[in-house]
């Protein structure tokens, strides 16, 4: 009855600085405040908008972001634009709340911290229209950022759904600088150069990818992403000047059919109860403070697997970057047994864990995808490929195989290729090509970390959509791509100091990626070739030792051939670095400019700086250390790196929490330090 309904009071949660406070006026707004009284989201129904002084004339669901107590985005709308039927959202007047509050540490087994703190304070607003129909908002306000998602539970008037799109906005307060992904379809492998412009100067043809950053000068900075996405299509950003310059909506990936096509007019088709994904609001003072937040990973179920001592980081060797290229070998290199023995010779010494052995493996590989049904007889997979054989010797040198697979075989025989990878001892699978986040692609990864688990196989997703926290549900997925990474610089420039300086405040905030560093052919702008035959590295040498600590990857490629890395004082930096982390600390930095990263991994810290094409001098203050005497050992980019970019300096200083290290990079350049507890005399 919704008349009688209309009369009632309603009980109105509002946090602040995490203390509920109950309101039993029916024009008072939702909020629900971060643990630190810093971040809080206002939802309004229509009669709270009226009430409330919103400059607004209108019946929609909308909400608001605060951060210190000043707007950060606008008064937006909120909804679920359906097919065949009336949006849920417009006309919907709130009925009650349910608040919650909770604090709890977790652990990982591998990511950028080894525990993560889950501390918010949330809200559950439930809202019903006319008819009768019901939509909830659920909303957790964290000290790093809010989110907020659509909950449509069981009801009578829905039970098929059919979703066209979101009708959510974003309307920032200011006419932010941002830095935008612009993306050419929604079945992309997300690589690209990110761009920035202000939000007035976006064009609303242009499909913006997630994460997408902005600066409110004078409030802060925030990235919005999203997060668990479950039976759902991914979402993209459009600019919505029909609202205003600073408006931007939601757009969601459009069905696809069984030829791959996209399907206009409807994104999702599922039934009641359901919940879209998080959309995720990244909130920090500074644009490193954003790369600290595990927002991403509390957005999602817990580990569904209970042992997880086999899902292990660690670094690869890896034939594709340049397998044709091995110099002073005595054998024909290629997709061949001799070639794969001599990356996992390499790893072996190296102490590396894993090799990649990349696209070529299997004999359908050779002309497109891979199909399984050759692996019944585990002879030869092709002609020069000795399957058994590498088996066989990469268990004698303590490596772990990892395979390339093509997404539609894997689609395909699954359930018959996982459990012979388990048999055969192969660690992980590399997955590639998908190009899409619409639902049903949505549906297969999750499909594929699943069976992976029960048959004890990490994955890495390439051609792949960004990360949306699954990896806590399922931590085997230990990385992926959607990066425009190292390999461009085979047949282009853009993967260049710029590029590199720009990814950990941007994609990078999604979660670890694989860009696949660790080319030792370094060389400047003046002098870089783009080449498949011996590829180089564009920056210097400090910048690509840096990598390995700025970037997140717990997969991490050895890219280059093992005669590069031979004699170089260098590549001892590389050995070392570890590829899982227990503490991350943003010294500072501003995409497209420069970053200082600092990460722990037991007593030990690592600390990575990256320029663009500028030379820069910084301060890195060592306040992060704890007590006591360290050692740093600085690999620095040379007098004349400008010149010959493979040119490093190695020095050593002792340092404690009080120092402050004067660190000057080159144009293109870096700078890679390993700073330990000092030995005792």
């Amino acid at each position: 009855m919704p008349t009688l309904r209309a009369t009632l009071p309603y009980l109105l949660a509002i946090f602040t600085a995490g203390t509920l406070t109950a309101q039993t006026a029916n024009t008072t707004p939702v909020k629900v405040t971060s643990p630190n009284g810093q971040i809080t989201l206002v939802l309004f129904d229509a009669a709270a908008i009226k009430d409330s002084g919103e400059q607004l004339n209108s019946a929609d669901l909308r909400y608001a972001v605060e951060f210190h107590g000043r707007r950060l985005m606008e008064t937006a709308r909120l909804g679920l634009d359906l097919v065949g039927q009336p949006a849920l959202g417009p006309g919907m007047h709130l009925t009650s709340t349910q608040p919650e509050s909770v604090d709890e540490t977790y652990t990982v087994p591998v990511g950028k911290t080894s525990s993560v703190r889950d501390h918010y304070n949330g809200v559950r607003a439930d809202f019903e229209d006319a008819g009768g129909r019901r939509l909830s908002i659920e909303a957790r306000a964290f000290d790093d950022g809010v989110a907020f998602r659509y909950i449509v539970p069981e009801q009578p008037s829905l039970k098929q759904v059919r979703i066209a799109n979101e009708l959510t906005e974003f309307a920032y307060a200011k006419d932010a600088a941002t830095y935008p992904l612009i993306l050419d379809g929604y079945q992309s492998s997300w690589e690209d150069e990110y761009q920035q412009r202000n939000v007035s100067g976006l064009h609303a043809d242009w499909l913006i990818g997630l994460p997408f950053l902005a600066e409110e000068p004078g409030i802060g900075w925030v990235a919005i992403t999203e997060a668990d996405i479950d039976n759902y299509a991914g979402m993209y950003l459009r600019k919505n000047s029909k609202f205003g310059s600073r408006n931007i909506r939601a757009d969601l990936s459009p069905h696809v059919n069984e030829a791959g096509k996209s399907v206009p007019g409807m994104a999702v088709e599922t039934s009641t109860p359901f919940n879209s994904p998080w959309r995720v609001f990244m909130i920090g003072d500074e644009p490193g403070k954003l790369i600290e937040s595990n927002i991403i990973l509390n957005l999602n179920p817990p580990s569904k697997i209970a042992d997880t001592s086999w899902i292990q980081a660690g670094k690869s060797t890896w034939d594709w970057w340049s397998g044709e290229a091995a110099p002073s070998v005595s054998f024909k290199t290629g997709m061949n047994t001799a070639t794969m023995k001599h990356y996992i010779d390499f790893a072996s010494a190296s102490g590396f864990p894993y090799m990649l052995i990349d696209a070529g493996w299997a004999m359908a590989n050779r002309s497109g995808p891979q199909d399984y049904s050759a692996l019944a007889d585990i002879t030869k997979v092709t002609p020069d490929v000795d399957m058994p054989e590498l088996l066989r010797y990469a268990k004698e040198k303590h490596v772990k195989l990892w395979l390339w697979s093509h997404w539609t075989s894997v689609d395909k025989y699954m359930d018959q290729a996982f459990p012979l990878f388990e048999k055969w001892g192969i660690a992980g699978v590399k997955i590639d090509f998908m190009n899409r986040d619409d639902q049903w692609m949505v549906g297969f990864y999750h499909r594929v970390v699943e069976t992976a688990a029960a048959h004890h196989l990490m994955i890495d997703f390439h051609g792949a959509y960004k990360p949306d926290g699954l990896r806590r549900t399922y931590p085997n997925l230990i990385t992926r791509e959607s990066v425009m990474g190292k390999e461009y610089l085979k047949w282009s420039s853009r993967t260049g100091p710029t590029h590199n300086v720009t990814l950990p405040f941007t994609r990078m905030l999604a979660g670890p990626m694989d860009y696949t560093p660790g080319a030792f052919g370094n060389s400047n702008r003046e002098n870089f070739v783009a080449r498949n035959f011996m590829p180089m590295g564009l920056g210097t040498r400090a910048q690509e030792l840096a990598l390995y600590v700025v970037f997140e990857g717990e997969f991490q490629m050895v890219s280059d051939y093992p005669e590069h890395y031979a004699g170089q004082k260098e590549f001892e930096f590389i050995k070392r670095v570890p590829a899982t982390w227990d503490e991350v600390h943003a010294v500072g930095g501003r995409p497209m400019e420069w970053i200082s990263l600092a990460r722990r991994s037991g007593n030990d810290w690592y600390v990575g700086s990256l320029t663009n094409w500028d030379q820069r001098d910084v301060k890195v203050p060592l306040s992060f250390l704890g007590e006591g005497k360290y050692l740093a050992e600085i690999y620095a980019d040379a007098p004349d790196a400008t010149v010959e970019a493979t040119h490093t300096t190695l020095s050593k200083q002792p340092v404690d929490r009080n120092t402050v290290l004067d660190v000057h990079m080159v144009s293109g350049g870096g700078n890679a330090i390993w700073i330990h507890p000092a030995e005792k005399p």
